[in-house]
């Protein structure tokens, strides 16, 4: 038996069973409206659809429809208006609901001296989301969350220390998202 990448799922199709990165799976099924989407969106919706077949369902091998259900979801959550064509069953319409997108850089909120300055990272998070939100976006995202970690760690690698850190900054976000948000609409995102 050969040993599946990591990053791949096994199709089920009419012509057999056929290996495919998720990656490349997912720009087919987008199809043209590939071009309204950047390069970090479909690798996050990417990841997550293989996430969710590998690590949640335990399952390695998924029909062409499971995929394209996931994958809707998962665009959907980072805020795109998903429209499936029932007509097309190996592709479906993906398109952009255009949402006014904002966004900051979590590099440049993080302190560069010590890490006893981290109350004030968190009290600059919370007031930058405010700055955000008052402008009234669709979709709120903040980048560079794992640049953002290591340098308030001063790591080169990622550690377990990382990887609380980040898990820490993720949830003030979403609480802060949740009590600061005044629409149901809105959406954060965190890279």
């Amino acid at each position: 038996m050969i040993l599946l990448r990591h990053d791949c799922l096994v199709f089920k199709t009419s012509d057999g069973d056929f290996p495919f990165a998720a990656e490349q799976v997912t720009m087919e099924v987008i199809g043209d409206a590939i071009q309204f989407l950047d390069e970090e969106t479909i690798k996050d919706a990417s990841e997550a659809v293989l996430h969710y077949f590998k690590c949640e369902l335990g399952k390695s091998t998924v029909t062409i429809g499971e995929f394209t259900i996931a994958l809707e979801r998962a665009l959907r959550a980072l805020g795109l208006t998903v429209q499936s064509s029932s007509s097309k069953p190996a592709s479906s319409n993906f398109m952009p609901s255009n949402p006014r997108i904002v966004e900051s850089d979590l590099s440049c909120l993080a302190p560069e001296t010590d890490l006893t300055m981290e109350l004030m990272f968190f009290s600059k998070l919370r007031t930058s989301l405010q700055e955000l939100l008052v402008q009234g976006p669709d979709v709120v995202r903040f980048r560079g969350l794992r640049p953002c970690v290591k340098r308030m760690l001063k790591v080169r690698r990622w550690t377990n220390d990382c990887k609380c850190l980040n898990d820490q900054i993720v949830d003030y976000l979403r609480t802060c998202f949740g009590s600061e948000r005044r629409t149901a609409a809105c959406a954060l995102v965190v890279s």
